[in-house]
């Protein structure tokens, strides 16, 4: 059995065999994540990695600000649509690219990435499965040099239902046609970790997918694996599933994952948990 959606993935041996296709544009959407002091995460641009090596003829997309409403004091918040459209234009990507998104370490840089522009309405982003480091294990070539970027012709239409915001959560608690799914690790997900975003535990009533469970060596499993990670929780029984984790970013990968195994109505809770632990009144469990 094949994904419902292969077309959403680019395989390393793929990428390189036509690496010169005029009609693509490779983006680099690196980032690391450090602790910060009382908890949570800050995130560090990859912009000095992606000078180190990238992959030839790859420009860097900057989801730290330039992909960010950098005025909520979340970080990685959904900015308006004019301005991805304009980020992705200077990037060269017109509305007939093929655009495949990388990032070294972790995926869901990639995935957070293609999901802004899934929901710009652009039909033919990929992710390159397994990032940099499936590329330079497969041993193909690695470029310090930056490309010069003729300016696109991109159009956003954006989708707004690929977003949900914390009244469309807060309406799901108790709500049997939605699965709100927590793609954090387990032990933050029950509250036993040290780490949490202000307050322990998860959004009342979510389940837990973390999302490394979805993955093998860095890549997504394959589809067989993807759907029994996915219904043994539930989510592709439901009619709709709203991802969320701490910020937006590891909840795409489960959002992706869903979308591979054939659930189309599915949404990333922008503001997770950065944003829903702000109001005490919101409700919150404890315990898997």
């Amino acid at each position: 059995m094949s994904y419902a959606h292969p077309e959403y993935l680019i395989e390393p041996p793929e990428l390189a065999a036509d690496l010169d296709n005029p009609d693509r544009c490779i983006l680099d959407a690196t980032v690391f994540l450090g602790r910060a002091p009382g908890g949570g995460y800050r995130a560090e641009s990859g912009l000095e990695k992606y000078r180190e090596g990238h992959i030839p003829g790859a420009a860097f997309l900057d989801l730290v600000e330039a992909a960010s409403d950098t005025s909520t004091g979340l970080g990685f918040t959904l900015p308006a649509a004019g301005q991805l459209e304009d980020l992705f234009r200077s990037l060269g990507v017109s509305d007939d690219s093929e655009v495949v998104l990388y990032s070294t370490g972790h995926m869901m840089w990639a995935t957070r990435a293609w999901w802004l522009f899934h929901y710009c309405g652009h039909p033919r982003a990929r992710v390159l499965n397994g990032g940099f480091d499936a590329w330079k294990a497969g041993g193909f070539p690695v470029s310090t040099e930056t490309p010069s970027l003729e300016v696109g012709t991109f159009t956003a239409m954006p989708r707004p239902e690929l977003f949900a915001d914390q009244d469309a959560v807060l309406a799901a608690i108790g709500d049997a046609g939605i699965c709100t799914v927590n793609a954090l690790s387990p032990d933050v997900h029950s509250g036993e970790s040290d780490l949490s975003y202000g307050r322990k535990g998860h959004i009342a009533g979510s389940v837990n997918v973390f999302y490394d469970d979805l993955l093998q060596d860095g890549r997504f499993r394959d589809v067989e694996g993807l759907r029994a990670a996915l219904e043994a929780k539930g989510l592709l029984s439901a009619p709709r599933v709203i991802s969320y984790c701490g910020g937006g970013i590891s909840a795409t990968i489960d959002a992706l994952a869903c979308l591979l195994a054939g659930h189309e109505q599915v949404a990333v809770y922008d503001g997770s948990m950065s944003e829903w632990v702000r109001d005490e009144s919101l409700p919150m469990e404890t315990g898997p």
